[in-house]
């Protein structure tokens, strides 16, 4: 029996599917070193300390204290970035998939949120800076809030509009036919009908939101104490990292390595939900 001669399409196949499996190696590699990482020099250095005291005197030279005032600081921030961004894209999401027709607009719309996502967020936080030093504003946690909104609101956005753009247009038409207005069929069919997908994209931008440093470095500031009004400074967890992991003590980057530890248990708990509640929502939508 002849075996089948390896044509160059089969060759073709076969090389693309071995690109794609070490691909596949390489990036879960890659994912499983830092996690590693992150877990084996952090975990040792993780206490009760350090998730619920603020830096004590001398805590950036190995001294008592923790970083529950960075913690604070970045739900602080996600939650209320991801509350001003979710005010200005879910209108621009519903608007763009319901009263822009032309597609043309459309796809210029998108190409601008893509630029503005491509940018990076120290742009943003220097274009912050920039407005700050204008209108004589100090750092606080108000201004950290506002300039990651910026950040996350053409992520936020254009994850609402891939979710919109899959609502079966047989339930919009239905909804037409019957007499209701565009408006009614935003509200009460398509919001309804794509809620999973809006939650996820709402709680991704907020784990986007908590985890960025270089937008809030000179907006928000960094600060030993409790975030006590929206107009003082606030320390944040990727700050809290970057600091840490900077100093020439070896207790003190261990701590840092904690810090990190705790930020992405933070970030996974969140994308945890994601998957969780876009589960539990997907049962009240038809098929």
């Amino acid at each position: 029996m002849q075996r089948p001669t390896l044509t160059r399409r089969n060759l073709g196949e076969m090389v693309m599917k071995r690109i794609m499996q070490g691909a596949l190696v390489l990036v879960m590699s890659t994912l499983g070193l830092i996690v590693w990482t992150i877990i084996s020099r952090g975990l040792p250095s993780l206490t009760w300390e350090m998730v619920s005291q603020t830096p004590k005197g001398g805590f950036y030279m190995g001294k008592g204290g923790g970083v529950l005032n960075a913690i604070l600081g970045s739900i602080y921030i996600g939650l209320g970035s991801t509350m001003l961004a979710l005010i200005v894209s879910l209108p621009i999401a519903l608007a763009l998939n319901t009263y822009v027709q032309q597609t043309r607009w459309q796809e210029r719309i998108r190409l601008m949120l893509d630029v503005l996502w491509g940018i990076p967020s120290i742009v943003y936080g220097a274009f912050g800076f920039t407005v700050m030093l204008t209108f004589g504003l100090r750092a606080s946690l108000l201004a950290g809030i506002v300039i990651v909104a910026l950040v996350i609101l053409p992520i936020m956005i254009r994850a609402m509009d891939e979710v919109l753009r899959r609502m079966p247009t047989d339930l919009t038409h239905a909804a037409l036919a019957l007499g209701t207005t565009r408006f009614e069929v935003a509200r009460h069919v398509v919001l309804r009908q794509m809620l999973p997908g809006l939650v996820t994209a709402i709680l991704l931008a907020f784990g986007r939101g908590i985890g960025d440093a270089a937008s809030v470095l000179f907006t928000a500031g960094y600060t030993d104490r409790m975030p006590t009004s929206l107009f003082s400074p606030t320390a944040t967890l990727p700050l809290a990292v970057l600091f840490q992991l900077s100093t020439p003590f070896e207790a003190v980057r261990e701590r840092g390595y904690a810090s990190a530890f705790i930020l992405t248990i933070l970030v996974l708990v969140v994308s945890i939900g994601a998957r969780w509640l876009s589960h539990a929502l997907s049962r009240y939508t038809i098929k």
